[in-house]
């Protein structure tokens, strides 16, 4: 464990991972990042922990990759490479495609893994700058509570780069495809008025109030049937690529594994009972 990652459970059933390196606006670096992803996973396996949030201390929630090793790599890359440079773009791109086992080891940042497969709900409360892979970060939870003061930026185009992060994939999701073009074209920053207004942010509050608001959404979501919350989110993703026909067998399985929980015999005793269920998780 690294103090640039603060560990708490600050109301029943719900675990706040905080970012914790303000200095560089919680930069994703050597020790950060991999304590971040260790700690989701460890968050993932904890049955009393029912529903995640990550944000970040100071005032930012990320800045985003380590600029500042980039330039090394170059380094490191050029004298690699020697004289040879890229073709362009959609050649290199259909390169990539076709060789696609020969790249399967470049699979992206398994923080962006972990939380877009994670089987139990998730919030990014964004306070200030969520840039680059931060940005991303915030993207792959499923929910996103965003400060007024907060800045979305697709900043990977400042530097030459594409976005590796699977934001290209998920945020035309969320927002359409021509604001997530002009978002990872641009690589200008949008507030979280803005971001709330285009889709990006489920929420937007004054600052003082983020985290009293994230975590009463928080404890909402963590009192509740989080099994099948995690089948919903399987068959809401999976429903991206498949047509009615192909989602409705797995719909019907998803709801016979339901049937069989206590969540599911909680929630009809409670209703015939008229009171509010206590759910578990199981």
């Amino acid at each position: 464990m690294t103090d640039k990652l603060l560990v708490d459970n600050p109301v029943k059933g719900v675990r706040l991972l905080t970012m914790n390196h303000p200095e560089v606006l919680n930069a994703l670096g050597d020790e950060l990042l991999p304590a971040l992803t260790e700690e989701v996973e460890r968050f993932r396996t904890d049955p009393t922990a029912r529903c995640l949030v990550i944000t970040g201390a100071g005032r930012g929630f990320s800045s985003g990759a380590n600029v500042r090793g980039f330039a090394a790599r170059i380094d490191a890359a050029d004298a690699a490479a020697g004289d040879q440079k890229p073709s362009t773009p959609w050649e290199d791109l259909d390169a990539m495609y076709t060789a696609r086992e020969a790249e399967r080891g470049a699979r992206g940042p398994q923080i962006v893994r972990s939380l877009h497969n994670l089987d139990k709900p998730s919030f990014a409360a964004v306070n200030g700058h969520a840039y680059g892979l931060g940005c991303g970060i915030a993207i792959s939870c499923d929910f996103r509570v965003a400060a007024e003061s907060a800045r979305f930026n697709e900043a990977f185009i400042r530097n030459g780069l594409v976005p590796a992060d699977g934001s290209a994939w998920q945020l035309p999701k969320l927002v359409g495809m021509s604001q997530a073009l002009w978002m990872q074209y641009s690589g200008l920053p949008i507030d979280g008025n803005e971001a709330y207004r285009i889709g990006l942010a489920n929420w937007v509050t004054p600052d003082d109030q983020l985290m009293d608001f994230t975590l009463e959404k928080a404890s909402l979501l963590a009192r509740g049937p989080v099994y099948a919350m995690g089948i919903v989110k399987q068959l809401v993703h999976q429903g991206y690529q498949q047509d009615l026909w192909e989602h409705l067998p797995l719909a019907s399985r998803g709801q016979a594994l339901t049937r069989l929980t206590d969540d599911h015999r909680e929630g009809v005793q409670a209703f015939i009972q008229k009171r509010a269920p206590e759910f578990t998780g199981h």
